[in-house]
């Protein structure tokens, strides 16, 4: 029993690790590459546009129509840039991506290897599933709540402080030997457990970002590189139709 434990705790860390890791993946990708995304609807529209005012083809208007309607209004590309773009337009970081120039490069918000090792050591001791007592469940629950919290933002300092703060409270009950019904019952609620953590795994690596992550697992950031070199050679490919088109 304490082996199937710790071996779902260790299958729940590991889970919301990467579920750290694709959120931080997504946050940065937007910061990095909305603007470019932006620009591609915006210049995608305006191809559509500018075929449709040469043939007049009912046809390619309905076309061009679609292409405008898929760009976001300014309200909710704002929204959606978190700062890369207002009323005027883009930024200059905005400006300076598209146009290979240096720029300050996104905030990274990714647990360093002490927090790693922090938020392990104290999912290990505080897990809820490790309580016997109602009273002790929510202690510990309420405790983790904070835990996960402060790995998810990469507070080190504040998962150091949960850890003295933990090894300072009252010290977890003992568990007392169970009857054979209620062990096989514990063993089939880890299994169940179990598989639902498989499936939450599976849906984040079987995700868009989740996929683009495992692609380069050590260096992410290499990866968003690389995108953004792509989008760059389709912005200019999309600006000289266009250019052409307009003549």
């Amino acid at each position: 029993m304490r082996a199937a434990e710790q071996a779902l705790i260790e299958f729940e860390i590991a889970v919301e690790t990467f579920r750290v890791e694709v959120e931080n993946f997504s946050r940065l990708h937007h910061q990095k590459l909305g603007p470019m995304y932006a620009r591609l609807d915006e210049l995608d529209a305006q191809i559509a546009e500018a075929k449709a005012a040469r043939t007049g083809d009912p046809e390619d208007k309905r076309k061009a129509a679609e292409a405008r309607a898929r760009v976001m209004p300014m309200p909710g590309v704002e929204e959606l840039f978190h700062g890369w773009m207002d009323g005027e337009g883009l930024f200059p970081e905005a400006e300076a991506m598209l146009t290979d120039q240096s720029v300050r490069p996104p905030q990274r918000v990714r647990p360093s290897e002490e927090a790693r090792k922090l938020y392990r050591e104290l999912a290990r001791k505080a897990h809820p599933d490790l309580a016997q007592e109602d009273a002790e469940r929510a202690r510990r629950e309420e405790f983790i709540t904070r835990v996960n919290a402060a790995y998810a933002r990469g507070e080190e300092a504040l998962l150091r402080e949960l850890a003295e703060e933990w090894a300072a409270g009252p010290a977890p009950a003992e568990r007392s030997p169970s009857p054979s019904e209620e062990l096989y019952a514990r063993l089939e609620w880890l299994a169940q457990r179990k598989e639902m953590l498989a499936l939450v795994a599976r849906e984040l690596e079987e995700g868009a970002i989740g996929s683009m992550l495992r692609m380069a697992p050590e260096d992410p950031d290499r990866l968003l590189d690389e995108i953004a070199d792509k989008l760059l050679a389709d912005v200019a490919a999309r600006e000289a139709e266009l250019a052409e088109l307009v003549g």
